[in-house]
């Protein structure tokens, strides 16, 4: 069994969950959510929490279902913290002449290129950029952040030498030493 899908969720002040078939929809005061379980798992929706049980007992495939089970806990909570507080990736830029502005709805990066980035923000997501080198990728939806953040830090990763690149503001880029005259 599951340690971590045996983990009450319990719903904040002002979040309500409901249960429609096997679509677990979730309501708050930033906005809505919804998540599509596995039939293998059941989902309990009490007061002011919310539980997730296993429904397989076969041996072969207990495995699947116990992972399943986690990871609809997990998601469920997601859902919850996503639609009561938010989800925020801080970011910065490092490297001369690196900056970013907004222009509409699109995020245009300045990153050494021959041309700016150009990137169109997803709907559901919001870019803060308070200095020209730092800024924010905030929704409510975890995995939407995180993919968004991922994809603008792919336009140019850190490198090790230089330290240059879009980096999470909490990342530790390991430097190396460059070549030295002998």
């Amino acid at each position: 069994m599951s340690r971590i899908g045996k983990r009450i969720i319990a719903l904040p002040e002002g979040v309500s969950a409901n249960m429609n078939g096997n679509t677990i929809t979730v309501t708050g005061k930033l906005g809505t959510l919804s998540l599509d379980k596995n039939p293998v798992i059941k989902v309990n929706i009490l007061e002011n929490q919310i539980t997730v049980e296993n429904t397989n007992t076969e041996k072969r495939n207990n495995k699947k279902s116990s992972s399943l089970h986690g990871t609809t806990n997990a998601n469920i909570s997601n859902l919850v913290t996503g639609v009561s507080k938010g989800y925020k990736k801080e970011m910065k830029i490092i490297g001369v002449g690196y900056k970013t502005k907004l222009v509409g709805n699109a995020l245009e990066l300045s990153l050494g290129f021959s041309h700016p980035v150009k990137f169109e923000i997803p709907e559901g997501i919001k870019i803060e950029v308070k200095k020209p080198t730092e800024f924010s990728v905030s929704g409510i939806d975890k995995v939407l952040v995180g993919n968004t953040a991922a994809k603008i830090r792919d336009f140019k990763k850190p490198e090790p030498y230089g330290g240059k690149g879009i980096r999470y503001t909490d990342e530790k880029v390991l430097r190396k030493a460059g070549k030295q005259a002998q």
